[in-house]
């Protein structure tokens, strides 16, 4: 061997040697980027507020989120916060309605409005002159917001990035200690987080959980299950008006040829009744998209008809105007009785526009299969949700069989040129009311929320919102006529707490995960807690309690509260309430 090759070969092992001892020693430019304290999958207000905490608090965290829209519903069009009671909004959350009023506060941030045109609306109760936060905004106000917020705080953001569902999280002794993407990214992590809608990461660990409405019987309720009575007693003597309000008026036909049941239901309905009221099912709130319309002309986009419209999917709308037995203009006692929606002024002459009445923006019994869907089957799901809405708000606008006033009302409104354009003005974020509900030891029902449980001692935030579900299956009725069932609507009496044993799973299941949405609680109490400023209080509480475990390397079933409550009171969580 010459002298040459034994140099080469020397040189070879030298640094063969060298690799695998830097290897070992893992200085910082060889460990892997996928190493996290907190890993949090889900890229809503929840994960927002819980990445911007955890980042405060010293750890190293990344945000992943698996579409391209970060901010979920509160970048997604609801700018018409739904609080309750704002005095229950604390920390992270308050800050951010906080950081709202000081982007309004700059007079560049009001193009197609004056500020003072706004604020002097009558009977506008969410955002006053005068307040410390504002509470209502456009959807590029609340991403400019956001992305300050997670760039102050140094916070990694991933997008695109989609679990896998099957294979994607390896378990160890009861422990997440990683998370595979579909792109094959891998992410390991000392503590976990949901913050998703769906709870794909807590489905995939192997934790608890459920979806639908469970029967009154089963937590003593008397909200949960079937709801097709228009009125049911609550469990503290109240009302509640399940099938009054958005529903059809009397004596709407549900058949295909009007009269004929053997030529088969319209579009949407049903067979057979939804059920006996209080039974459980596998029903879900009916979604839609969020709309932020405008009716300045230099920023309307006309609303435009769908390339696969089909009319009969709208016979339904035509024949609630053409039932009325009287003035259009009186066929509903609430709201704005011509036009099926709820459009709530924001900054900027735009609307977030929402559901109400009959035949509207939810596409009602379309969504069942949602929670446990695949990515693909949800795109598809979602997909028709887009259409449908589409082609509902061409034919309020231009179909000649809605009535004129009708007409003439929606059409001076369109789509907004400056706000998703990439989507011609159209949200990408579906309106996911609710889909899995994790079930830990705590399961919030609708007593907490009318106050008729003893106070829990482990409060990590309130919630003040009322107990309110939309519209679950559209049916035919014993009289032969159509209407929507699963609705109520029913107030609680003060800001209630949300126990930390409801975002944890239960004891003996996953140990290092935390899940700040799918919280466990029935479908009556998350039709209170859903609401984008309690998520962000429970995401930024979940982020507190994750950094205690690692530095008392605890589970998080083990986290002492007295400790973790005063973490949270001295970052301005509110967790009681002055009755």
């Amino acid at each position: 061997m010459t002298s040459k090759k034994c140099f080469i070969i020397r040189m070879r092992f030298a640094f063969v040697s060298v690799f695998f001892l830097l290897l070992s020693l893992k200085p910082n430019f060889l460990v892997a980027k996928s190493q996290y304290d907190l890993v949090i999958y889900g890229g809503t207000s929840a994960g927002v507020a819980a990445a911007i905490q955890a980042k405060r608090m010293g750890k190293s965290v990344i945000l992943i989120e698996p579409s391209s829209h970060v901010g979920g519903l509160t970048t997604g069009g609801l700018g018409a916060t739904d609080i309750g009671n704002k005095q229950a909004i604390g920390g992270i959350s308050r800050e951010f309605y906080q950081n709202i009023k000081a982007y309004y506060d700059k007079p560049e941030n009001w193009i197609w409005q004056n500020r003072s045109d706004y604020f002097n609306r009558p009977n506008e109760g969410r955002s006053r002159e005068g307040e410390d936060a504002m509470w209502t905004f456009e959807p590029s106000a609340a991403k400019a917001v956001y992305d300050q917020m997670l760039a102050e705080a140094g916070v990694e953001v991933i997008t695109r990035q989609r679990l896998n569902r099957q294979s994607g999280v390896q378990v160890r002794q009861n422990r997440i200690h990683a998370i595979t993407m579909e792109s094959g990214e891998r992410y390991t992590g000392k503590m976990f987080m949901d913050a998703t809608y769906e709870g794909d990461l807590m489905a995939a660990a192997g934790v608890s959980y459920t979806y639908g409405r469970e029967a009154n019987s089963e937590y003593g309720e008397t909200l949960n299950g079937v709801q097709a009575n228009y009125y049911t007693i609550t469990l503290n003597g109240g009302i509640s008006r399940n099938a009054v309000h958005h529903n059809f008026i009397p004596r709407v036909d549900p058949y295909v040829v009007k009269g004929d049941p053997s030529r088969g239901l319209l579009p949407f309905i049903i067979q057979g009744g939804p059920g006996v009221d209080g039974t459980a099912d596998k029903g879900i709130q009916a979604y839609c998209f969020r709309m932020t319309l405008t009716d300045h002309p230099d920023n309307r986009i006309p609303f435009a008809k769908p390339a696969n419209y089909r009319e009969l999917d709208y016979e339904l709308l035509f024949r609630n105007y053409e039932a009325a037995t009287g003035p259009i203009e009186k066929m509903y006692h609430y709201g704005d009785p011509l036009v099926p929606w709820i459009n709530t002024p924001m900054p900027n002459r735009k609307t977030d526009t929402n559901n109400q009445k009959g035949f509207s923006t939810d596409f009602i019994g379309q969504n069942h299969d949602y929670p446990e869907a695949s990515y693909e089957e949800r795109e598809a799901i979602a997909k028709r949700h887009l259409e449908y809405q589409q082609g509902l708000m061409w034919t309020l606008a231009y179909h000649p069989r809605i009535p004129k006033q009708v007409r003439d009302v929606v059409s001076k409104w369109g789509m907004a040129k400056d706000e998703f354009i990439e989507g011609n003005g159209w949200t990408p974020q579906l309106y996911v009311r609710e889909a899995r509900r994790m079930i830990s030891d705590y399961v919030v029902t609708q007593k907490d929320c009318e106050s008729l449980v003893p106070e829990v001692e482990d409060a990590v935030g309130l919630a003040a919102y009322q107990m309110d579900s939309h519209m679950v299956n559209r049916y035919v009725d014993h009289n032969g006529y159509v209407q929507n069932e699963g609705n109520f609507e029913a107030h609680v009496r003060a800001p209630y707490p949300i126990p930390y044993r409801s975002i944890v799973p239960k004891k003996g299941e996953t140990e290092n995960l935390l899940v700040p949405v799918c919280v466990s609680s029935t479908h009556v109490a998350f039709g209170s807690i859903r609401m984008e400023p309690v998520f962000m209080v429970l995401g930024q509480s979940a982020a507190t309690a994750a950094a205690l475990a690692i530095d008392n390397n605890q589970s998080v079933q083990e986290v002492d509260y007295a400790a973790l409550r005063s973490k949270l009171l001295a970052d301005k969580q509110v967790l009681s309430h002055q009755k």
